[in-house]
Parts: C-alpha cells; sequence; structure tokens
C-alpha cells in the first residue's frame, strides 16, 4: 500500500514560502517536508513562485527606510539604492586636450601639480576644473 496522500496545511505553506524565500532549493524543501518534490510543486506552487519576491520586498523596504534615516547606515543605504536602482554609478573620466601620451604618471594631489611636472612649458595650462567637478588641489 502507498504511502497517504499529501494534505497541504497553512503551517506547511509559510513554512515552504519561508524557505523558497531564504533561496533552499526545492528537493531540499520537499526532503523538509517528507514529500516528493513533484508533489511539492504540485501543492505548493504559489509559495515557491512567490517566497523569493516577498523576502526581496521586505529587505528593499528595510534598505529604504535605512536611506531615508539619519547616520552612516543611510549613507551607504542611499548609495546602494542608487546604483542598483537609479543606475547610478562610480566613474573616472579625464579629458585630455593634447597630443601626446603619458605612459605612467606618478601620482599627484591635482591637474594643476601634474601639469607644472609633466606638460611642456609651452603650453598654456588651462587648470580651471570641469562644472560640477572636483579638482582635488
Amino acid at each position: 500500500m502507498g504511502r497517504k496522500a499529501h494534505q497541504p496545511d497553512l503551517g506547511g505553506r509559510r513554512q515552504v514560502e519561508a524557505m523558497a524565500a531564504y533561496g533552499v532549493p526545492e528537493v531540499d524543501i520537499a526532503r523538509v517536508l517528507d514529500i516528493d518534490a513533484k508533489t511539492l510543486r504540485k501543492h505548493y506552487r504559489d509559495e515557491l513562485d512567490t517566497g523569493h519576491v516577498k523576502a526581496n520586498s521586505k529587505i528593499a523596504e528595510s534598505l529604504y527606510r535605512k536611506a531615508l534615516g539619519d547616520g552612516p547606515q543611510s549613507v551607504t543605504a542611499a548609495i546602494f539604492w542608487l546604483k542598483t536602482r537609479a543606475r547610478w554609478k562610480e566613474t573616472v573620466e579625464a579629458e585630455v586636450r593634447h597630443s601626446y601620451v603619458v605612459r605612467t604618471p606618478p601620482p599627484v594631489a591635482s591637474m594643476s601639480e601634474w601639469l607644472q611636472r609633466h606638460a611642456p612649458p609651452e603650453i598654456e595650462h588651462n587648470t580651471r576644473p570641469l562644472p560640477g567637478r572636483y579638482d582635488g588641489g
């Protein structure tokens, strides 16, 4: 005689949804419930499909609240949020206005210092910072 047919209950649904939210593989969830993976998918399809979405939503809400708060955590959370959600990124831009190549520039504190060390004296040095940029000097 075979096994008794599986009957899902509210506790099992919550457990499956939580494990799916944590990223536990379906085969392992089925093992915990002592059912076959096919039975798991048959009876808990909604919990398997939405568990991770609900977890991501809770994490996003927590991050969002932290980003709107005060203190060092809020700065970190806001930067992370903007990089991932608003597609902000850290970039390094250099505008070159001369016709020679610098192979390995030594470290300098500012563009002005670099130009004074390396640019030919006959070139007029335009050391105004670009709009919205910090020159570092």
